[in-house]
């Protein structure tokens, strides 16, 4: 039996050979660790280090460009942030007394090892976070992207994702309001499954994550743990992603959403019974984690009798359960004449809760294995002292050349029978066809909140049942754009997000982030990366919208092949009354229809490209934020006077016209001025459609004129068909048997 590597030992064979190397770790790591702590750690120590350390948690690659976030005032539009950056999930104030708090986070690679466990504990985890802040989680979304729909591997992995959003999150019973799926050739091999959630809580039952107050307990409760996601996502997603991969691969986590239904009732009723004074779920990292934040964030001492750890797996060593990131786990820190009270309510609700330790004056994170020391360091130094990279980062060779190669030079349809079979072929294609074979496996409606879900622009859920506040959420990104000019696709991103809520009649607040790169080691992906966060602080600060937080997943690459840059926007509105909000489709005839904005020829990075020539290049839509900002303002003073809204992105307005018909089959005549196809299919943003009934046609004339809208009369609603006069009619029959038939004949 090995003898076991205590802090004495450390101290007594400074010479010992360590793995540090196969834990992740860069050789002046190693050597930083070791000038830290005076001493060579222990193995125990190098296992914290080594998952605290890595890209996954401690953002050493990407946090100097994050941290011009912080140039953002921290204001939303109708009050201040409760929480933001650094804590585990930022936190609105909507009025009337209620809070929101909303996250978007990353399970890229474990999900492409093991699609349903790793989508799963995706949504497992974000959930804890929303519910470690003091809320009460209340829907969630997820934005998906897969390599090409016929592909054998995107067959692997799609099921077995979206079974694992949906089973988890079907489970928790919470509905699933939105989010995306997306196709590329480059996310082939390295799939991104982003998970965001939503919560909602009153103002004074806000929580933090801190370990403050000499004497308090600290508690361990929820699931056991075990071996399963030793080393987990903070391994998995801090390389390369190789289909050879590392030799020995860190397990991926395995979820059960019962036992987390039971850690979310049982937390609240703890919440609800003031019995908390920190909390912190265990994720990223596991115990590793939740230890060292809670300490570093409160007096910066704590001690731990890792031995009291409840295990499903007796045989693990010290070192695996603190880097076990094990599921459903959450850690508080409760004053000593709580405790009783808090353990019965774990009882009540059949969840083990176990007292592993206290807060200390010391400053120090110790941690004992029956009875010897085996971990003693600063917590500071594991949480937040990390390295910090700055990573060179230069503008790629090849960038000149992409932008030059643009797609308004491609050979174009010119005939009216060009243009409808373009559309039809456009409609059936992956990226714009019927995504409920997705969406049909996800409960949408349950817990009875949910006011719009899939397929409207954006996801809406009631806060308030007696006055019908509520909030909408968006999740978007368009890689293509990003790859032609990062700055620029991360603002149109911010943008769409922005647009997506505002045509509910949403006020949209904030954003939350979900960075998704290839590898820092690469100076062009650096450079992507950091124009992009470049251009979501410039493009917050034009909105006077804040970041609340976020995530960033770097190495994202199968070999050399990087994905495309894709920095996936999530942004939160709130809506004064829910059952006033504007639909996404009209769903009567003789209602006129109008397009709000301006439509450019911007072709490239579209789908039109995409799809019929599979072409990439060019420079992306011009974005105007200002124009952006009075559009939203002009969509919730519309509230009441639009009977529809639906903004025009992927797809150009060919798209929002089908998808604007096929909600409830009534189809639309309308006339385009100038080149039909630039006005059928360009994709230039700020653009929204809108209809009015019969008699408002001035009202929302002068509405436009008043926010410096531009505002095109394009035709009336009705019929069975979608018209585009002098230029062709195409049934809504075949449109959506076009459809819809893409997935289920792809997947079934």
């Amino acid at each position: 039996m090995a003898v076991l590597d205590t802090v004495a030992v450390a101290s007594e064979d400074p010479t010992r050979e360590q793995p540090w190397a196969d834990l992740g770790l860069k050789a002046d790591e190693y050597q930083e660790i070791r000038q830290i702590l005076g001493r060579r750690p222990t193995s125990s120590e190098l296992a914290m280090y080594s998952v605290m350390w890595s890209e996954h948690c401690s953002y050493k690659s990407s946090k100097v460009h994050l941290k011009q976030f912080s140039e953002i005032p921290q204001e939303t539009p109708i009050g201040k942030m409760l929480a933001g950056i650094g804590e585990n999930a930022g936190v609105l104030d909507i009025g009337q007394g209620y809070a929101v708090t909303f996250k978007v986070e990353s399970h890229n690679h474990p999900s492409y090892v093991e699609p349903y466990q790793g989508a799963a504990t995706g949504v497992g985890g974000i959930v804890r976070d929303i519910l470690a802040m003091g809320a009460r989680p209340v829907a969630v979304m997820d934005p998906l992207r897969f390599g090409p729909l016929d592909a054998p591997d995107t067959h692997r992995v799609l099921p077995g994702i979206v079974a694992g959003v949906g089973g988890y999150g079907n489970m928790l019973g919470l509905p699933n309001i939105g989010g995306e799926v997306v196709f590329d050739e480059t996310y082939l091999g390295n799939p991104l499954v982003n998970a965001l959630s939503i919560g909602v809580l009153r103002h004074e039952d806000l929580h933090l994550a801190k370990a403050s107050g000499v004497g308090n307990q600290v508690i361990l409760y929820g699931a056991r743990t075990g071996g399963d996601g030793i080393g987990g996502v903070s391994v998995l997603a801090s390389e390369t992603f190789d289909a050879d991969g590392p030799a020995k691969r860190p397990s991926v986590q395995v979820g059960d959403p019962f036992m987390e239904k039971l850690l979310i009732e049982c937390t609240l009723e703890i919440f609800a019974a003031g019995l908390v004074a920190g909390i912190q779920d265990l994720g990223g990292a596991g115990l590793s984690c939740a230890t060292s934040e809670l300490a570093s964030a409160g007096d910066g001492g704590m001690h731990v009798e890792l031995d009291r750890v409840p295990l499903r797996d007796s045989t693990l060593a010290p070192e695996e359960i603190l880097m076990s990131e094990s599921q459903e786990r959450m850690m508080a820190v409760v004053e000593p004449d709580d405790v009783a009270a808090f353990l019965a309510i774990c009882a009540k609700w059949d969840v083990e809760a176990v007292v592993v330790g206290e807060v200390t004056d010391t400053g120090r994170l110790e941690i004992d294995w029956h009875g010897e020391r085996v971990v003693d360091v600063p917590p500071r130094s594991v949480a937040h002292d990390g390295p910090t990279y700055h990573r060179p980062f230069a503008r790629p060779s090849w960038q000149d050349a992409l932008q030059a190669d643009a797609a308004e030079a491609l050979a174009r349809p010119t005939t009216g029978a060009e243009l409808r079979e373009t559309l039809l072929r456009l409609v059936a294609s992956p990226n714009l066809c019927d995504k409920s074979w997705v969406t049909d496996q996800y409960d949408r409606y349950v817990r009875g909140n949910t006011v719009l879900a899939q397929p409207s622009d954006s996801g809406m859920i009631r806060v308030d049942e007696e006055t019908n506040l509520g909030v909408a959420v968006s999740t978007d990104c368009n890689g293509r754009f990003a790859k032609l000019d990062p700055y620029v696709g991360a603002r149109l991103a911010l943008a769409e997000s922005y647009r997506n809520v505002a045509t509910g009649g949403a006020v949209p607040l904030a954003i939350s982030d979900c960075l998704n790169f290839g590898s820092p080691e690469d100076p062009d992906v650096m450079w992507q990366f950091a124009e992009a966060c470049r251009g979501l602080k410039d493009g917050c600060l034009e909105l006077g919208i804040p970041v609340t937080g976020g995530n960033v997943s770097l190495y994202n690459q199968t070999g050399e092949t990087a994905i495309l840059p894709t920095p996936v926007v999530a942004v939160l509105g709130v809506v004064d009354d829910v059952t006033k909000r504007t639909p996404s489709a009209w769903t009567v005839a003789g209602e006129q229809v109008f397009l709000l904005g301006e439509t450019r020829e911007e072709l490239s990075g579209s789908e039109w490209a995409h799809v019929v020539h599979g072409h990439l290049g060019g420079q992306p839509p011009r974005v105007d934020l200002a124009a952006e900002k009075s559009l939203a303002e002009l969509l919730h003073e519309g509230v009441g006077l639009l009977t529809s809204a639906h903004d025009v992105s992927d797809g150009g307005l060919a798209q929002t016209l089908v998808e604007g018909s096929l909600k409830a089959m009534v189809g639309a005549t309308v006339s385009l001025e100038g080149d039909a196809f630039v006005g059928l299919f360009a994709e230039s943003a700020g653009r929204v459609v809108v209809t009015v009934a019969p008699g408002d046609e001035g009202r929302l004339a002068d509405l436009a004129a008043r926010h410096g809208v531009p505002l095109t009369a394009l035709g009336v609603t009705g019929g069975d068909s979608l018209v585009v006069e002098g230029q062709f009619e195409a049934s809504l029959l075949e449109v959506r048997s076009a459809w819809m038939a893409t997935l289920p004949a792809a997947l079934a």
